[in-house]
């Protein structure tokens, strides 16, 4: 677990020698992968392991996503974990992410390690390939030495902030109470024999008991990927953490809409030291024994969701069986709303990471799916209220060409589907988009709203007197319009603008200090209204409330100083006008 970009994957990489990363979004990690990594591997890369006594029979990893986003699923991956790797880099030091990180080990009070990862980074670091850490640091001048110290230090200090006990591991004589940090390079291989020992350690030492699983009870395990294989059909990628899978069991998973009951046609174990969602090759097998990530192949698998509960039923327990996985589908936590954004979502815990996620940013949600974008949706869509939330945010999950072409019917035009493999950049997508929706609405509606002027009548530019009269002003303050009613300072209404004219052509609208011909039509000049008179835009009552509740902050000084002179005119007679 840890920070997006920290080095987890390559941590991972690194001790099977394959090159998962490189074909990630992004290069993060967005799903649950799993590794077997077999004591005899651990054994050569860790050398002293070979003098200890070793009844572990290795490690199984699942690398979880680093965006804390994953809450979720990182929280199914906790619960399911024995131990941890939080992987931090040491230039860096704890983010947001590596510290929620922290709250969910505790939360499920599951003991973990601390990978001080990218110490090669470290400005003069002399690398020594794939040593132990006390080897490559002895290499290293005082300098070097120095700074590395003072970044563990610090780590050190945030553990002690957040409530742990911690020390490099070579320094640690009490395991149960302090949290080891292993200075580490994924690159290099530095200090990765050191984590292997320690975690295998701490496994013997303290765990002995705990992960003894029932061998011979039925199997639960929890579903990673579903996807369709050449020769087999859809098949489930699935984290077996209790219990034991035989071909010809009868399972028990959740799908879209239904539980899906069906049997094991055939079990495919991925080699060791290789990842079951990359492993093209595998070898059969008649049943796997926790724990294991395992390929099961069956009948009835289309929409299965990745996420769901996997159970085993043995003996007459079927109704209960079913019971447990409907209940634990739907513990989903998403917040629904009555007005919202629609999600969809490759996996539950995909679903409910963008959901969090959402939440943050104060972005309600209407409906959430896993599964592709579909034509129902975008009719959805259309239907909501509020346009800012007329949009469909996709994570990791196709647009079916029907949802495509329902964006070209007049109803459903303004719905907008963002679509992305990383959920953060997906959110950014969807929050600039509705920031300049949120502008346009602005300027539409300032557009609509009849804005303070006060202009004055100009001596020697009356060019007629009346039907209607067109005289030439002054702009004293503030925006004039066409189309606006004009009154005296005493409230009298005089008449309307019928057209604006700037340098003989036509003007919707002029600026403050500007000069301008206008045409009014009701008065006479020489008895309404005369030169040097100064004219208010008469502002609806109703106008002037929107203005003062909900622009007041985007009006200029000279909009805002005309509103307040227009304001107080009208409140002499009655104090609480467009209050």
């Amino acid at each position: 677990m840890g920070h997006v970009d920290h080095g987890k994957t390559s941590l991972l990489d690194r001790i099977r020698g394959s090159s998962v990363v490189s074909t990630e979004e992004g290069a993060i990690t967005q799903h649950i992968g799993a590794t077997l990594v077999p004591i005899d591997a651990i054994t050569r890369m860790g050398g002293a392991l070979s003098k200890v006594s070793v009844n572990v029979p290795g490690l199984l990893f699942i690398d979880t996503p680093g965006h804390h986003a994953f809450t979720t699923l990182r929280a199914r991956g906790g619960a399911l974990a024995d131990m941890a790797i939080v992987v931090v880099d040491i230039n860096e030091g704890f983010r947001p992410q590596t510290i929620e990180a922290l709250q969910i080990l505790r939360n499920y009070k599951t003991p973990f390690v601390i990978a001080a990862n990218k110490v090669d980074r470290i400005p003069g670091w002399r690398v020594q390939q794939n040593q132990p850490f006390l080897k490559t640091f002895a290499q290293q001048n005082e300098r070097v030495q120095g700074m590395l110290e003072t970044k563990v230090y610090e780590l050190v200090g945030k553990l002690s902030d957040l409530g742990f006990n911690s020390e490099r591991f070579d320094r640690v004589s009490d395991f149960a109470r302090n949290i080891c940090i292993v200075p580490t390079s994924a690159i290099t291989g530095e200090g990765l024999p050191d984590i292997l020992i320690v975690l295998i350690g701490l496994a013997q030492r303290y765990m002995t008991e705990s992960l003894k699983v029932s061998a011979e009870g039925p199997g639960v395990g929890t579903v990673l990927e579903v996807k369709e294989e050449r020769g087999l059909g859809m098949t489930l990628d699935l984290i077996l953490y209790d219990g034991n899978l035989k071909v010809g069991d009868e399972i028990v998973v959740a799908g879209n809409d239904q539980i899906i009951e069906t049997k094991v046609r055939s079990l495919l174990k991925p080699r060791p030291m290789s990842e079951i969602l990359i492993e093209e090759r595998f070898e059969r097998v008649k049943s796997v024994t926790a724990a294991a990530g395992i390929k099961v192949a069956a009948p009835k698998l289309d929409g299965v969701i990745a996420g769901s509960p996997l159970r085993v039923v043995r003996g007459g327990n079927r109704e209960e069986v079913i019971e447990r996985v409907r209940h634990e589908v739907q513990d989903i936590e998403v917040n629904l709303s009555d007005v919202g954004v629609i999600i969809r979502a490759d996996t539950i815990g995909a679903l409910e990471a963008l959901s969090k996620e959402l939440e943050g940013h104060q972005i309600q949600v209407m409906r959430a799916t896993v599964g592709p974008v579909t034509r129902h949706d975008v009719l959805e869509a259309g239907t909501i209220r509020d346009p800012l939330y007329s949009a469909i945010v996709a994570f990791n999950t196709p647009v079916l060409p029907d949802a495509v072409d329902a964006l070209t019917d007049t109803a459903t035009s303004h719905v907008s589907i963002f679509e992305g493999g990383v959920i953060y950049q997906l959110l950014d997508d969807y929050v600039e988009w509705r920031e300049e929706k949120k502008q346009e609405f602005e300027r539409q509606k300032f557009e609509k709203l009849i804005m303070p002027a006060k202009i004055r009548i100009l001596p020697n530019c009356v060019f007629r007197q009346s039907n209607p009269a067109v005289v030439g002003v002054r702009i004293l303050g503030g925006k004039l319009q066409s189309g606006v009613d004009l009154a005296l300072p005493n409230g009298k209404k005089i008449g309307r603008i019928k057209q604006i004219q700037a340098k003989n052509e036509s003007v919707q609208e002029a600026e403050a200090g500007k000069e301008v011909a206008i045409s009014i039509e009701g008065p006479t000049v020489g008895r309404q209204i005369n030169v040097d008179d100064d004219l208010y835009v008469d502002i609806p009552e109703r106008h002037v409330k929107v203005i003062e509740r909900e622009m007041i902050d985007q009006l200029s000084p000279s909009l805002r100083e005309t509103l307040e002179e227009f304001t107080i005119l009208k409140r002499r007679e009655d104090p609480f006008w467009g209050k």
